[in-house]
């Protein structure tokens, strides 16, 4: 029977399709240690890791003749995993493409109006029994509908969230990305990422977490920014150039943000935290028990299927 780890508590829903595994069950939900994850490549035939289990080529090194053969990936994203460091000690790795991208769209507009609308502002207003009653010039943000968004990355997510900012809020959609794409409504591709930024009212970051991405919202793109523009990111934290972007909110030279991530998460600075004109959420983008159990059971039948000798369905 074949061993495997599952190295995060999970939905109960997901647990029955590990059926006809020898499962270990690591009841935490902190990410492995460098000695935990050298131990489960050495122990099992099959991990599922995610987000802060960092496989790096270090990890892979230690461990040169792995008894793993398997990295099954519960989230879209993987560069916390050095893939070619795992392919060449021979093991296959996977993730959740799909089951991710509604829940995490809807997590970028709801950053979008919160900050828009400043709701967070608002609300710790009212918690704190500040709240003096309406007047005409309360609390005065920015109206989303009709204005235009700036898509970074028009993948299944960006244009989950373009399609919602189109049909939903009648905006004028433009996006950034390595090329056009075929969709079902208007949208304008830009092939430079600072004179798109200039032109929208709100930017989206929804690329994948890679060397060619870090910082890809560096301090040259938020000036190019209107002064009332929101930055928004439901990426990788490290996309964005953290130091930059607080410098560019704590000066004014962007209206706002709303963030999901964070570059050295679950470390946030308090020079963020103090900052009234960024909403600030605790990587929430797949926190629905559906989405969460539609990734664990896609998370099974890469190990399920590998496991038994065939194709996974969704290899990196």
């Amino acid at each position: 029977m074949k061993r495997v780890l599952i190295a995060r508590v999970l939905p109960d829903a997901v647990y029955p399709a590990l059926e006809g595994l020898d499962v270990v069950r690591r009841d935490k939900t902190t990410p492995l240690s460098h000695d935990e994850m050298c131990a489960a490549l050495h122990d099992f035939d099959g991990v599922m890791c995610t987000l802060g289990d960092q496989f790096s080529a270090e990890v892979f090194a230690d461990v040169p003749q792995p008894r793993c053969k398997i990295l099954a990936n519960f989230g879209v994203g993987y560069n916390h995993i050095d893939v070619a460091a795992a392919k060449a000690a021979g093991l296959s790795v996977t993730n959740t493409p799909g089951a991710v991208t509604d829940a995490t769209a809807d997590i970028a507009m709801t950053l979008m109006l919160m900050s828009a609308r400043r709701a967070g502002e608002g609300e710790r207003m009212v918690r704190a029994g500040a709240w003096e009653g309406w007047h005409p010039t309360q609390m005065l943000g920015l109206h989303l509908t009709g204005k235009t968004v700036g898509i970074v990355g028009m993948g299944r997510i960006g244009q989950a969230i373009a399609r919602r900012c189109h049909f939903g809020f009648g905006m004028d959609v433009r996006y950034f990305g390595r090329s056009r794409k075929e969709v079902d409504f208007e949208a304008s591709f830009h092939s430079d990422l600072r004179e798109m930024a200039s032109q929208v009212d709100v930017l989206v970051t929804s690329v994948p977490g890679s060397p060619e991405t870090r910082h890809m919202i560096d301090a040259g793109i938020l000036s190019a920014m209107q002064p009332h523009a929101r930055l928004i990111n439901i990426a990788r934290g490290d996309v964005i150039s953290q130091t930059a972007l607080i410098d560019a909110l704590e000066r004014g030279v962007i209206g706002g943000a709303g963030l999901d991530v964070y570059e050295f998460e679950p470390e946030v600075p308090q020079a963020l935290r103090d900052l009234d004109n960024v909403v600030l959420l605790p990587h929430m983008g797949t926190s629905t028990e559906e989405v969460r159990v539609d990734m664990g059971r896609m998370v099974v039948e890469n190990l399920q299927a590998f496991l038994r000798g065939d194709p996974p369905p969704n290899p990196v």
